[in-house]
């Protein structure tokens, strides 16, 4: 009697974990990757590498979509080829910006603007700013000019 009971509970066992068994899933950050692609003219998909896709745009030199870690939740990185980076730049960085952290487009563009804006002479070629809850942060070389947008894991 034992062995039938033991047999019968594991084909139930066997079939309750089938039926519940989730389909196999793309990652949120894909997700996201394909959402930029459908909705922003121009962008191509590159390789995924250490939690980082690798996308491109002809507006920039460099673009990268950051996947969530510990510490934050999602990233845009953007590379602009000139030193003071054109409007169409801004603007692809505002339109991914509002589409990764869910945030009306102007809000996001006004934010971008003003990191830019506040790049040079009297407060330098590196700045920190905060603006509706998300981290930029914008950079300036010689030849090129950069920003990364970020969200605390917290918020």
């Amino acid at each position: 009697m034992r062995g039938v009971y033991g047999a019968t509970s594991l084909t139930v066992l066997t079939l309750a974990a089938l039926t519940l068994a989730t389909p196999a899933r793309a990652d949120r950050c894909d997700d996201l990757a394909k959402q930029l692609k459908a909705q922003i003219d121009g962008i191509g998909i590159g390789k995924t590498a250490a939690n980082m896709i690798y996308l491109s745009h002809p507006a920039a030199k460099a673009l990268r979509l950051g996947c969530p870690s510990r510490t934050v939740k999602n990233e845009i990185y953007g590379q602009a080829s000139a030193r003071k980076p054109s409007p169409e730049f801004q603007d692809l960085i505002a339109s991914a910006a509002a589409i990764v952290f869910t945030i009306p487009k102007p809000d996001t563009l006004r934010g971008v603007k003003r990191c830019f804006g506040r790049v040079g002479i009297l407060r330098g070629n590196d700045i920190k700013t905060r603006f509706r809850r998300l981290d930029m942060r914008c950079t300036r070389t010689k030849t090129d000019a950069s920003i990364s947008i970020t969200r605390d894991s917290s918020e």
